[in-house]
């Protein structure tokens, strides 16, 4: 690879610059993730990026699109989204680590960045789960975390799935197949779902520990039970994770054109609070086939 590299903040993530404005489509897919193997995230910077060339760039990589219904599409077919709107922070989270169906990546193309502040902050999970004292190490390898989702219309279920969800028999084939769901087909044409899972991962290429899950949005956002045997974490645990999460927070200083290939495996992300309503970032996820 001929581009000029170089580190993205203290992190393992790196900076991949455009050689005499090469366009992304032109990038090795073979070295490029051989790259992003080993970074876990990538920003390409320079390539002025829109957010057409992220879904053609990342179909390179992957075999699959995911839908996310929780955010406004710009394509017909709902695979590229605005990032959530307002200006507030966003908590740190692995993009759909609540729910069965957690993409191996997550794309973000800026077009235009906040005038100050706005930055996308990220979090390494194998640092964070590093960091963590044996005994909160031993509380996330003991016990599961719980979602639960009430009637979710079929139709958004087929959708979610995947062109092998055509039918009710093919929705109940793929939910048996996952692991740590359990669901119920109600008679209104809708699917209730809970999901369990553990908020320690293996990542997708160095098969290290992750702290990489949704824990941190539902301890702050809720007062709900977060784990499967009905109990929270304890403030103790708490004021730990939110020392280590302000200790390893990570930045993607936004420029215009700008694309970042992150693995949802390992990294969590999410955002600081800004004033510019102008600013634009754009999203897509992915499974990938490599």
């Amino acid at each position: 690879m001929n581009s000029k590299i170089e580190a993205l903040g203290t992190s393992t993530g790196k900076i991949l610059y455009s050689s005499d404005c090469q366009n992304i489509l032109d990038l090795s897919v073979a070295e490029t993730m051989e790259l992003f193997k080993s970074s876990g995230v990538i920003l390409f910077r320079g390539f002025g990026v829109t957010p057409k060339q992220m879904k053609d760039f990342s179909e390179r990589f992957s075999d699959r699109h995911i839908i996310d219904f929780t955010k406004v599409s710009i394509d017909s077919d709902k695979f590229v989204n605005f990032v959530d709107g307002g200006t507030d922070s966003l908590i740190p989270h692995c993009e759909n680590s609540c729910f069965p169906f957690r993409p191996d990546v997550i794309w973000f193309c800026c077009t235009v960045p906040a005038e100050q502040e706005g930055e996308t902050l990220f979090w390494d999970g194998v640092r964070v789960w590093e960091e963590l004292s044996q005994e909160s190490k031993e509380l996330f390898l003991s016990k599961q975390l719980k979602f639960s989702y009430n009637k979710i219309p079929v139709d958004r279920l087929k959708k979610i799935l995947g062109s092998n969800a055509n039918t009710i028999d093919d929705i109940k084939r793929i939910l048996d197949s996952l692991d740590g769901v359990s669901y119920q087909l109600n008679d209104d044409k809708t699917v209730s779902i809970e999901y369990i899972c553990s908020a320690v991962v293996k990542n997708k290429y160095s098969h290290q520990n992750a702290f990489a899950n949704h824990f941190w949005v539902y301890q702050k956002k809720t007062e709900e039970a977060i784990f499967d045997d009905g109990s929270r974490a304890s403030n103790q645990v708490a004021d730990e994770i939110e020392t280590i999460f302000d200790k390893l927070t990570e930045k993607i200083p936004w420029q215009a054109g700008d694309l970042v290939m992150m693995d949802n495996s390992r990294f969590l992300h999410g955002r600081g609070a800004f004033n510019d309503n102008r600013r634009q970032v754009f999203t897509t996820l992915s499974n990938l086939k490599f």
